[in-house]
Order: C-alpha cells, then structure tokens, then sequence
C-alpha cells in the first residue's frame, strides 16, 4: 500500500509588525521531536548559562531608559519625516536658470543613509557587548547571509518605490499607507510561511483597509488638483503598494531570522541590514552612467535623473544648491540615530511597547506635516485616519493582552518546574 506523505500543517502566528527576540520561544513542533516541555526547556536554560539570555526573558530596564527611548523615537523619526517631505516636495531655484526643480535623487539619499547607519550599528554592537565577551559579527556564518541579502535587496527596492509614489500622493497618504504595514506582512507570512492568525487580525487588516480606501476616495482637494503633483492617482497607489509588498517581505524575512538564527541580536542585524543595502545601492550609483543609456534603463525611467547618472546628477544638484547638503546629511543621522533606539527598545522592552510608540508617532507626523506644510484634510479624510489608527489601537490592545497572558503561562511553567524541583 503506497504510502502518503501527510502534508505540513499550517502554524498559527500570533504576532505584530515588530517582535522582539524576548517575545518568542521555541516551537510547538521542536520541542515536540525533541521530547521537551516547556518546562523542560525552562530547566535547560538554566542550566546552560551561554543560552538563558536566548531563551528567558530579560528583565526591562526602568521607567527612565523608556522615556529617554521613546523621546529618542519622537525626535529622530519626526524630524526625519519633516526633512523627507522637505526634500522630496520642496521646489529648488537655480540662481543661474531661475528655474525650480527638486530633488529627486532617491536611492543616492538612501545610500547615504545606509552608510550612517552600518557605522552606527557597528558602534551599537560595541557599546551593546558586555565587557570581556568578544565582540559578535554582524555576518556571525554564510548560513545566515542569504536571507540577510534578501533583506537589504528588498529593502533597496522598496524606497525608491515609495519616493516614486511622493510624486502621485501628498505626503499623508504616504503616511498613512505606511501604517498599514500589518497587511503586506499577514499577507506573506500567510502565503510564503503557511502561517496563520487570529480572526481578529483578518478584522483588523479590513479595519485598515477601509481606512485607506475613505481617504483616498475623499481626496479631491482643489488645492491637490492644482498642484505640481498629480494628486491622488491610481498610478501612485499602485506604487505605494509595491513598496508596502517590499517592507513585508522585509520584515517577514527579518521575522524568520530572529527565529531560526538564535542569538541574533538588533544591533547586528541593523549593521548588516544597513552595509548591505549600501553595498547594492553604492553599486548602482557607480553602475548608473553605464545602466542610464541601455534599453532596460530607460524603460525603467533612469534618465529622469540625468544622463550622467544619479550619482553625478544628485552631486551636481547639491552644488548648485549647496543648502541641501544639511537636509541631506540631517536626514541620514536623524534616519540613523531613530534606528539605535528603535533597536534598544527592541531588545530593552518587549515589542509591544515599540508597536505602540510607532503608532503614536507615525500620528504625530501626520499631525506634523499638516501644520508644517498645509494641508487640508476633509471631514471624510479625517474619517479614514480614525479607521486607520483605530484598527491598529485595537490591534496594539489585543496584542498587549495576548503578551499579559504569555508571560503569565511562563511564570506559572516556571513555579511548577520550581516545585518539582524541590
């Protein structure tokens, strides 16, 4: 009788848009194959001191280094998000042509970004090491270098998506879109990982759905329609949702690191995130005088950069208006610095906390680009925002509650391991 090979059964994942390495613990079906418990899993930990700071939960740190994160978040992102909008919308005159044009030089400005972030990841694992540890990688074997170079190749193909987008859709709608990160990443968690959520998280990913479809549907401004921009297009939306598709797959592929390559710290994984994006961007400026003038390039729109390149052409952009430079450079360090504290809060304090703070924060640059840059939001629009940070609130709630009870289970497994013990 032929045999039949019983089919791999889909997981169920409780999770957010971030996870922290205290959030997880090893899978049903491992300790399953290897005869464990968790509590067993409980006593190995303890008895191997190498592995307890994989395996237990640290203790947070205190109120004073959570408010000095979430200040460091605030701080960092918006003024990044105010420097982002500047640069991508503001009009640029050349004293010599009085002509105005912007910069639109995306992945020279995210080159730039990356090579301050992988410096200030290296120092982040230096200053993270605890005194007379040797200092880990951030490319600890080649086992883990395949999914890393996933990460940073999606990560470089999904920014200049989005800024491609800025010229179809006013700044808060990319927002806004940006928000809903939780969809792209059900989506590929469901349909790569086999993995499945809770019905509330389907509820919510509608919530969030409905959100961005009110907004944009209610869109129609007259100060949009008159504007260098083309408003609210099907073409932008179309953009946006590729890069949305690409910051999924990013943090799913960073989601499966965290968990199938233990201990893999934040610092390292934003210095090797960070250097390898670097590395495929840094290679494509140098590439792009040559990349401009083939078929390929020009179907993809290279030249709207220049004929030289984009490299040549941001350089030559920033000397005729040199003023740039300081928005440049204050967007790659704020870019830089927001990541250390988004990193030590993750590892510092449980993911719940960082969902929460990015939530309140991406509000707070709504808020911000309204009053910095005038714009007008209809009773409509303001309707969608509501659906939209009220789902993720529920979200966030839910989420907080599931986190009570899963540190509650591992307490009591910890007590009965205790007693049996005794």
């Amino acid at each position: 009788m032929a045999r039949t090979k019983q089919a791999t059964p889909v997981r169920r994942e409780v999770s957010s848009e971030y996870l922290s390495k205290n959030d997880r613990l090893p899978r049903e079906s491992e300790r399953a194959s290897s005869g464990k418990t968790t509590s067993d899993v409980a006593a190995v930990a303890r008895t191997d001191s190498s592995k307890t700071l994989a395996i237990l939960p640290k203790k947070e740190a205190g109120f004073v280094t959570l408010v000095i994160d979430i200040a460091g978040i605030y701080a960092s992102f918006l003024t990044w998000a105010y420097l982002q909008e500047k640069l991508t919308t503001t009009s640029y005159t050349d004293a010599a042509t009085s002509t105005p044009e912007r910069f639109k030089f995306p992945v020279f400005l995210l080159t730039v970004q990356a090579l301050f972030a992988a410096v200030a990841g290296k120092l982040f694992i230096l200053a993270s090491t605890p005194r007379g540890k040797p200092v880990p990688a951030a490319i600890p074997n080649l086992k883990i270098l395949p999914p890393l170079l996933l990460v940073a190749f999606t990560n470089a193909l999904a920014a200049p998506f989005g800024y491609a987008a800025l010229a179809h859709v006013d700044y808060i709608t990319f927002i806004l879109a940006k928000s809903c990160k939780l969809i792209p990443v059900m989506f590929l968690h469901i349909t790569l990982f086999r993995k499945r959520f809770p019905l509330y998280k389907y509820l919510v990913v509608a919530l969030l759905t409905c959100g961005v479809a009110v907004f944009t549907l209610h869109s129609g401004s007259k100060k949009h329609k008159a504007s260098t921009h083309s408003g609210q297009t099907a073409w932008g939306i179309l953009l946006l949702g590729i890069n949305l598709l690409f910051d999924g797959l990013t943090n799913s592929t960073q989601d499966h690191i965290f968990s199938n390559f233990q201990p893999y710290t934040g610092p390292q994984m934003m210095m090797a995130n960070n250097f390898l994006s670097g590395l495929i961007t840094g290679s494509y400026l140098l590439l792009s005088p040559w990349l401009v003038h083939t078929p390929l390039g020009q179907w993809f729109g290279m030249d709207a950069t220049g004929k030289a390149g984009e490299l040549a052409s941001a350089l030559d952009f920033l000397r005729r208006h040199p003023a740039v430079w300081r928005d440049v450079l204050g967007f790659a360090l704020t870019g830089c610095v927001g990541q250390v504290f988004v990193f030590h809060t993750l590892s510092t304090f449980s993911s719940v906390v960082l969902v929460t703070v990015n939530v309140t924060r991406k509000m707070f640059t709504m808020i911000l680009s309204v009053l910095a840059f005038g714009h007008r939001l209809t009773n409509m629009q303001w309707l969608g925002v509501g659906l939209v940070f009220g789902g993720i609130g529920i979200e966030g709630a839910i989420a907080r509650r599931e986190k009570a009870a899963k540190e509650a289970a591992k307490k009591a497994a910890r007590a009965l391991e205790g007693k049996k013990a005794q």
